[in-house]
This record gives C-alpha cells, sequence and structure tokens, in this order.
C-alpha cells in the first residue's frame, strides 16, 4: 500500500534531546477530503513535546494519529504515543527509560503496550552531522482484534507478550549554509526467545526551512511487522510532504 498525502502540514525532523533547550514543541496536521467519483478523507497528526524541567533530566514524548476513510467506510484509525525520559542527555553515552502506546486498525491491533529502559551514545556529534545509536529492552503486550495468525503458533489467542530488543539508529545531516537537513530514523525489534517475530520501521526526511520555523518538508515511512492476523499485509509505506512549524525556547 502506498499512501499519498499533501496539504499545509506535515511532520519533520525528530527532536533532539541533546540539544541545550528548555522546552520545544513541533505539530503538525495533514489532510485530505474528495468528493464525487471517489469519496475520501484522510487525517494525519503528529505533536512532539521536548521539556527539561531540571538540569540533566530530559522528557521527550512524539504523538501520531492517522485516519482515512473510502466511501464513508473506515481504513485506519491509527495512534501512537511513545514516551522517553533522558538522563544526562548532553553526555556522549547517556540512559534512558520508554513507555509507548498504540493502535493500528488497519492490522487489527486493539492496542499496544510495552515499556523498558536502555542507553544511546552519540557515535557522530558535529556540527552538520549527528548519528546516534540506542539499545534496550522492553516488555510488550499487544492485543489483537482476532485470534488467527500468519504464524499458526499463536492461534487462538488474541494477546501475544513478549520480551523484546530494541536497536535502533537516528541522526541529520545539514547543508552547510544551505539550511537543508535531510534525517532519518530506523528501528529494529526483536523479540526473545520467538524466532521470526520482529519487526523494523524506518523514517526518512527532508526539511527545507524557509521563514521563522516554517518548513518545507518530505517523509517518507516503511514499517514491517512479520507476526500479523491472516490475510493482512505485513508491510505498509507512506509518502507524506507539506508544510510544518516549530517553535522553541532556550535554556
Amino acid at each position: 500500500q502506498l499512501l499519498l498525502l499533501f496539504s499545509c502540514f506535515s511532520s519533520i525532523a525528530q527532536l533532539n534531546e541533546s540539544d541545550t533547550v528548555r522546552l520545544r514543541f513541533r505539530g503538525s496536521m495533514t489532510g485530505n477530503y474528495q468528493q464525487g467519483n471517489v469519496e475520501l478523507f484522510a487525517l494525519r497528526t503528529k505533536a512532539d513535546l521536548l521539556i527539561a524541567p531540571v538540569k540533566g533530566l530530559v522528557f521527550k514524548s512524539q504523538n501520531n494519529s492517522l485516519y482515512q476513510s473510502f466511501y464513508s467506510v473506515r481504513a485506519d484509525n491509527d495512534r501512537y504515543s511513545r514516551n522517553y525520559l533522558y538522563f544526562q542527555p548532553s553526555h556522549i553515552v547517556y540512559p534512558f527509560a520508554i513507555v509507548y502506546a498504540s493502535g493500528n486498525y488497519r492490522r487489527k491491533i486493539k492496542n499496544r503496550l510495552f515499556a523498558g529502559a536502555g542507553v544511546t551514545t552519540q557515535v557522530v556529534r558535529g556540527k552538520n552531522l549527528v548519528i546516534k545509536l540506542s539499545g534496550g529492552l522492553v516488555r510488550e503486550r499487544s492485543l489483537f482484534r482476532d485470534s488467527s495468525y500468519n504464524d499458526a503458533r499463536y492461534n487462538g489467542s488474541k494477546e501475544i507478550s513478549c520480551w523484546r530488543g530494541t536497536l535502533y539508529s537516528g541522526g541529520w545531516y545539514t547543508v552547510p549554509g544551505k539550511k537543508i537537513r535531510v534525517w532519518y530514523d530506523a528501528y529494529f525489534q526483536p523479540a526473545i526467545g520467538l524466532q521470526n517475530n520482529y519487526r523494523t520501521q524506518a523514517d526518512i526526511g527532508l526539511d527545507l526551512p524557509v521563514w521563522k520555523g516554517l518548513s518545507v518538508t518530505t517523509l517518507y515511512s516503511f514499517s514491517h511487522e512479520n507476526v500479523v492476523i491472516q490475510k493482512i499485509k505485513k508491510q505498509d509505506k507512506i509518502l507524506s510532504f507539506g508544510l510544518s512549524y516549530s517553535f522553541s525556547k532556550n535554556k
């Protein structure tokens, strides 16, 4: 499935918890409404918040939603909230705790919750180039709307619980003198002791600032979940582009 959306707002690069800011917020909304020979309604929202309440402690929250309907029939009603608490993120190596909640209508995931901890290292920390690597361990519980899977060993139960390792890489590059920013996020989460139960996601974006926090952006997202309900595809791809606005307050 390839979904192409265009409107006034779209998401851009991730907030950097290692920046010396006290408060940063980035919000976006992407929509599409059409009637006639084709009836379509789509709405995608994103809100990211970063707060540094005291020195050495940073809270970051990333929240997304996607709703789509075709001829008044719901096709998507997805949401997720990823929340981090970082300790001393200005260091080269620093720990974090994570709590994640989500739901995915298309993949028949009623709700998913995991929590855990890990450590992040800043592999490259330059003026124009930043690359980070993270590793962690989380406990996950997923509740599905059906109990028949593409992997028969999970059949008969709507709930799948497991421990997962989490490998993450993220970074960005700013073209010197041009203010053009290319960035990426990539995750890989294998289940501990459960072969072939894994998922991966990658986001690649291009950010071109135009005026006082306003940017032209393009975002391509790819996700793969290897254990899914019968007849549900493992992969999804989304391409979106538009404008975004961000705000920050320095310490």
